[in-house]
């Protein structure tokens, strides 16, 4: 019966990490039962991390790396050790907790191979971590996946900063964004002269108070990406 259950949640390329395997991670932090924690991890745990580690090693090009199928087997090792600092109440899903610091830790991989061997092989032949994006795959379920938590997270965000003190202005331009960001099938932007243009319809600021509030709200959308980046939300 386990390894039926296994085989389910492995059933298709894009069900691999699903609600019941959210719900698992969720379970398996809250309790201290030896024997439940032991089957939800065997059951769900395993074979959602095991895959997304596959996934994430091969749509971003980990695959170059020095004795790939040994740090493949280690970092699903380490996730392991570290499923208990995942937070449920942080507001970040636990695919892209997961995702997010899997790829962090194939990074600084690449990073030590690259010093490991930056006079013996050519830049060329090197991950670059530089140019890392270059190399990624799109509409990979992974990365689909990821970009739609985060932009839910963002969108969490953006609702918070209302239960902040902001002057007038402020609060005007956030919740412009908030309209262009809730209907943007509704709102043709070509380029950012656009969004200006739309921002400073609505709120009906000048363009000087627009980029001026704009870049208050930059800096708090560079705080929330930080955060998002190093596994804090």
């Amino acid at each position: 019966m386990m390894t039926r259950k296994k085989k389910q949640s492995k059933s298709s390329p894009n069900d691999y990490f699903t609600e019941q395997h959210e719900k698992a991670i969720v379970r398996y932090v809250a309790t201290s039962d030896k024997r439940e924690r032991t089957r939800l991890y065997e059951d769900y745990i395993q074979p959602s991390l095991g895959e997304m580690v596959d996934k994430i090693v091969f749509t971003y090009k980990f695959t170059t790396l020095p004795n790939i199928d040994i740090l493949r087997q280690e970092c699903k090792v380490w996730l392991i050790t570290i499923l208990d600092k995942y937070d449920a109440n942080s507001g970040s899903k636990a695919f892209s907790y997961f995702s997010v610091i899997t790829k962090n830790w194939f990074i600084h991989k690449v990073k030590k191979t690259s010093e490991q061997a930056r006079r013996e092989v050519s830049y060329e032949d090197l991950v670059s971590v530089h140019n890392h994006e270059n190399l990624i795959v799109y509409n990979n379920y992974a990365e689909k996946r990821e970009q739609t938590e985060f932009w839910q997270a963002f969108w969490k965000e953006v609702h918070a900063w209302e239960q902040i003190e902001l002057k007038p202005n402020e609060k005007k331009v956030v919740e412009a964004i908030k309209l262009i960001m809730g209907q943007p099938e509704a709102i043709e932007i070509f380029n950012k002269k656009a969004v200006y243009f739309y921002i400073r319809e609505i709120t009906g600021l000048n363009t000087k108070q627009v980029i001026s509030n704009l870049n208050k709200i930059r800096t708090r959308y560079r705080v929330f990406k930080t955060s998002w980046n190093r596994v804090n939300i």
